[in-house]
């Protein structure tokens, strides 16, 4: 409603007075531009970063940037237009949400519990763990008489833990991997 009526202020602000030639002395689009620019800024606000590196508040972001167009719309009579994109949207954001749950479905966050013989670098593990396309998101490490053993916070494809720990079994330097 906001961009709406701060875009039908553009024009009529800018129509208030003409030069001889029959051209407005305003800018029709100065108030808009704004619109743009300051609801962009409110949106990146949106943005945060969550728990483990992940990055939250797109959706709200964009959402917030394409009602503030629809509002820009509608303040310039393009009734049609902010429609069509009203539900265009809408498909999005409802339509959407159940293959977005599938998909976070398939990943998981798990904790792993790594003991390697003594000495042995988290290096000569990392990348078997990136090559199935998990993510270390956390690690410790901590050193002991009989074993070096890393604690690690880990996201990635459901299927791909119980790969990676196979093979993390067979290695000669690997004492166990136990997750939860």
């Amino acid at each position: 409603m906001g961009a709406a009526l701060f875009t039908q202020l553009s024009i009529d602000v800018a129509l208030t007075g003409f030069a001889k030639d029959g051209h407005p002395y305003g800018d029709t689009g100065r108030i808009a531009a704004q619109i743009i620019s300051g609801v962009g800024f409110l949106g990146a606000g949106a943005i945060l970063h969550g728990g483990g590196g992940a990055i939250v508040g797109l959706t709200t972001a964009a959402t917030i940037w394409a009602v503030a167009a629809i509002g820009m719309a509608v303040g310039f009579g393009a009734y049609v237009d902010a429609l069509g994109a009203t539900a265009l949207i809408m498909v999005v954001l409802v339509g959407l949400r159940p293959v977005e749950g599938a998909l976070l479905r398939k990943r998981r966050r798990v904790r792993a519990t790594l003991r390697v013989r003594v000495g042995a670098p988290f290096e000569d593990f990392e990348p078997l763990i990136k090559e199935l396309g998990i993510h270390v998101f956390g690690q410790r490490t901590f050193e002991h008489d009989t074993d070096r053993t890393f604690e690690l916070e880990l996201v990635g494809p459901s299927k791909q833990f119980d790969i990676l720990c196979e093979r993390l079994r067979a290695r000669p330097d690997v004492v166990s991997i136990a997750t939860d």
